[in-house]
Order: structure tokens, then C-alpha cells, then sequence
């Protein structure tokens, strides 16, 4: 990401249009480490993560049908499948799944300005057991594509935050996501991952967060890494080996292409269909430990998953702040070009909690809270520090046992030098004192089952300080214009998973 003057205008330009980064499939394929994990069959976080730990098992047994148990084709007459074309492919070792995420949000008060809009994304999943299908043993295969459409982007067009709003949000188009094979090693204990994929389905990930429209890659690696990093909308090509020591243990290395579209202002528009393949940029480095606790649905415990991980990028970093004569981008005298660092990286910390388990719950029912730390260096990031936690009822309300409710929120520092730089710049147009110091958003939301596989959520998101109080360009007259006011989403989405 470019910094100094670029912070204020075409950096503002850029990391809007970036697109929200959202996603998320969940999990393993082979279900091993977050199998049991996912919030339910409730919200569409939810539902994907459900979704990618019941693929593998539904192309290897036909005992389901190769019919996932969240899916509302379980309520339609011959589970929704007619003409007998998912039992075939599951006695084949093959299945597929689609879910359509579609919602209306509409800022009422602040932001860039007030307005609505509606987006939607339709999601495909295929998977496949190559040792049933053709005998080549531990091999499985993965494939999955957005059709994404869009009326406008509640970020890039009417508040300009930071953190994200809506985890779904993106350009139109139509793209493929991730494409990979996975090979099984020493009888289940490893397993190695490589092709097109994107790093959020697995890193980072805090399962309690699920539910929450918000919940996604976090933003501290969105809006400083090229184009987003490997990420929702995006995948890049990479590897991933996976060492399952236990059933408590995991430790994840992710070696993945560091610029998933190419040096560009708007990285969705230059890579738009997902198969730009790039291999040649700088490399993005993952690490991550997981130990889990009373995840089986008979354990009686309160459940626990604690993640601890860190990131290294290998490119090279534009200074937040100064130019390569060292003065402030924001200086008349300053040659506009950023002064350069070698690298960046991260550390993270990921703790999911459950409070209160009912008699007889698993670890996805009564009540649980989560939360997320990122650091990473203030000379050359936009943020600095990232912290975002939430709590969330599952399974309380009388007579609706899939119902979830709670809050979340999400706080964003702005880096050191980034804050800096504001001051700079502010000072320099006359827009009286910077407020950039960082972004807090908060989100209440309810998810309702309508009938199982299909739900409905109504919420309500604040944003303090949306794009961490930053001076900003307007794109088309050039003028300096003080930052956007704090800002009040209402949003409504529907979620059918099939």
C-alpha cells in the first residue's frame, strides 16, 4: 500500500476499493482440527465453515447423500435432490453445496454520505475424494467461485471505514476462489495443501466471530498488506502443510504469492476473475498454533481454542510518512516518492471461550466470547494494532433452539507514522487539529432461523471515527476535506445454504 499524500487521497481511493475482504469457507477439509468447531447451522459465517467441514465427509459416505446436515435441502421433498444427482456423485466420492448470501445496508447517519444499497454473493463449492474416485490414496481435491453482485459498497461509497461493515462486500464479478489439492500424510497426522488458496479460510480465524456480518480477515492485514493479501474476494496461488500432533494440537505453515492482483490502485478491478495466477512477487508467510479444548459434544467443560501466530511479507513497504529525503510527504518541498523499508510482518494472539454450557450442549450452544490481537510495525502499516472481541448467545431462546444474538467490536490503531503524516497534512491545508488516531466500530446482531439452512439477520453497526479520523482528497475536485463523521449502519441479510 502507498502512504504519505496517497494516505489522504489515492490511499483512501485504493483501500476502499479493495473491497471488504469476506469470506470465510472454513476450516479443514478433512474436518480435523475445527470439526465440531463451527457456530451451527445459523448466520452465513457460520454456514460456510459448516459447509467446508461437511464437504469432505459427504464425498466419502454416502450415508448423508452427499447432503450436508445444515442444508435446507434436508427439509425439501427428496432432500432436494430429484433426479438422485447428489447421491451419485457422493457414491462417486464427489459433492457440492451453494449458498447465497444477500443483504440491503443503509448508513442513516454519517459517513461520506447517507445512502443504501443492496449485495449479494452466490457461492459454489465442489469437492472430491480422489482415493474413493480413483484410488489414489489421501488425495482430495477443492474448488469453489463468487458471482458477486452489487449496487454500491457500503465502505467505498458511503462511510469510508476502516474495519469491515460487511464481510461480503466486493466489486461485481465473477470469480474463482480457491482450486487445490490435499494430500494426507502419515495416516491422517499431516497433511499438505497446495494450488489456489486463500489464507483466511484457515489462519486467523476466531470460530465465535462467525455468526457476526463483520467477521472476517482482520483488518490490519487488509488494509496493509498488497492488495489485501490472500484473501476474500482474492486467492493466490500457494502451499500449506498442516501437522495435527493430537486431537488438542495444530500447527499450520502457510506459504502463499505476496500480491494476489498485481501493483495496482484498485487490485479487484485488475485481477477481477481470480485467475490472474501470479507466482513471482514477494512471498507472505504464515505460522499458526491451535490448542483446543471440550470440543466433543460430549464433553461437559467449557470449550477453548487458543491460536497464537504470526506473519512475514517479503516485499518491500512504503514509509507512512516520509519521503526518501526524509521529509514529510505532506511538505511542499517533499518529492512525493515514500521512502522504502525491506519487509513486514505480524503477531497475533486468537482466544475463543465459552462461558456457559447448557446441560447436554455442545460447544457451540449457550454463551461464548472471543478475541482477536494484531500487531504489526507503525513505520510503514497504515495500522498499527488491530483488537477486535465479542460475545454471543447461541440456543437461548425459548422455542428457537438455532437463534443466535451479541455484540462485537472492532478497534483499529492507525499506525505511528500514518497518524503522523495526518497531522502533517491537516496542518498544511488548514483544516485545523488531525483527529486521526484510530477507528472503533461496534455491531449488535440477531441471526433467525426460518426453517433450517435459511436465516435471517437484522443488525445495527456504529463506526466512531470511520477511516480513523483521517483528513481525506475529494477523488474528483482535488480539495482537503476534514474526515468523516462517526456513522450508523442498519443492515438486514438473508442467508439459504443448499
Amino acid at each position: 500500500m502507498s502512504a504519505g499524500a496517497a494516505l489522504a487521497g489515492t490511499k483512501d481511493m485504493a483501500l476502499m476499493a479493495k473491497g471488504e475482504a469476506a469470506r470465510r469457507l472454513a476450516g479443514a477439509v478433512l474436518g480435523a482440527c475445527l470439526a465440531g468447531a463451527a457456530l451451527g447451522p445459523t448466520g452465513a459465517k457460520a454456514q460456510e465453515a459448516a459447509a467446508q467441514q461437511e464437504v469432505y465427509d459427504n464425498a466419502t459416505s454416502t450415508r448423508n447423500g452427499g447432503v450436508a446436515a445444515s442444508s435446507i435441502a434436508n427439509t425439501l421433498p427428496r432432500r432436494g435432490d430429484p433426479y438422485g444427482i447428489r447421491q451419485t456423485l457422493a457414491r462417486h466420492g464427489f459433492s457440492f453445496d451453494v449458498i447465497y448470501t444477500g443483504e440491503v445496508l443503509g448508513n442513516v447517519k454519517g459517513g461520506l454520505r447517507r445512502g443504501s444499497l443492496y449485495g449479494g454473493k452466490l457461492e459454489a463449492n465442489f469437492a472430491g475424494d480422489l482415493e474413493k474416485a480413483l484410488g489414489l490414496p489421501g488425495l482430495s481435491f477443492y474448488v469453489n467461485a463468487f458471482q458477486i453482485h452489487q449496487t454500491r459498497g457500503i465502505n467505498r461509497n458511503l462511510v469510508g471505514n476502516l474495519n469491515t461493515i460487511s464481510a461480503i462486500e466486493a466489486l461485481p464479478s465473477t470469480r474463482l476462489s480457491e482450486a487445490w489439492l490435499e494430500q494426507r500424510l502419515f495416516g491422517g497426522l499431516a497433511s499438505i495443501r497446495f494450488g489456489q488458496l486463500a489464507a483466511d479460510t484457515e489462519f486467523t480465524i476466531a470460530n465465535y466471530s462467525l455468526p457476526f456480518m463483520s467477521s472476517d480477515w482482520p483488518g490490519i492485514m487488509a488494509d496493509n498488506l498488497p492488495g489485501g493479501g490472500a484473501a476474500y474476494p482474492f486467492a493466490t496461488p500457494g502451499i500449506r502443510l498442516r501437522i495435527d500432533p493430537d486431537k488438542q494440537s495444530s500447527l499450520l505453515f502457510g506459504l502463499y504469492n505476496g500480491d494476489p492482483a498485481g501493483p495496482s490502485s484498485n487490485p479487484e478491478t485488475r485481477n477481477r476473475t481470480g485467475t490472474n495466477f501470479r507466482m513471482k512477487d514477494p512471498a507472505l508467510l504464515l505460522a499458526e498454533y491451535q490448542y483446543r479444548t471440550n470440543q466433543g459434544d460430549k464433553d461437559t467443560g467449557l470449550a477453548r481454542i487458543v491460536r497464537l501466530g504470526g506473519w512475514s511479507h517479503l516485499g518491500r513497504f512504503d514509509s507512512q510518512r516520509f519521503d526518501v529525503n526524509g521529509l514529510s510527504l505532506a511538505s511542499p518541498g517533499s518529492v512525493g516518492i515514500a521512502a522504502r523499508y525491506r519487509g513486514d510482518a505480524g503477531l497475533y494472539g486468537i482466544i475463543d471461550q465459552q462461558l456457559y454450557r447448557p446441560e447436554g450442549g455442545s460447544p457451540n450452544d449457550g454463551i461464548a466470547m472471543f478475541t482477536r490481537l494484531f500487531v504489526s510495525p507503525n513505520d510503514r502499516n497504515l495500522i498499527g494494532l488491530f483488537w477486535d472481541a465479542g460475545i454471543l448467545a447461541s440456543g437461548l431462546v425459548p422455542g428457537r433452539p438455532n437463534d443466535q444474538f451479541g455484540v462485537t467490536f472492532l478497534y483499529a490503531k492507525l499506525g505511528r507514522d500514518a497518524a503522523a503524516y495526518d497531522r502533517d497534512f491537516v496542518a498544511q491545508n488548514g483544516l485545523g487539529r488531525s483527529k486521526a488516531s484510530g477507528e472503533l466500530s461496534v455491531e449488535f446482531s440477531y441471526v433467525a432461523e426460518i426453517r433450517h439452512g435459511w436465516t435471517i439477520q437484522p443488525s445495527i453497526t456504529h463506526v466512531v471515527r470511520p477511516g480513523g479520523g483521517r483528513a481525506r482528497i475529494e477523488p474528483t475536485t482535488g480539495l482537503a476535506l476534514p474526515p468523516p463523521k462517526d456513522a450508523t449502519v442498519l443492515g438486514l441479510r438473508t442467508t439459504i445454504f443448499y
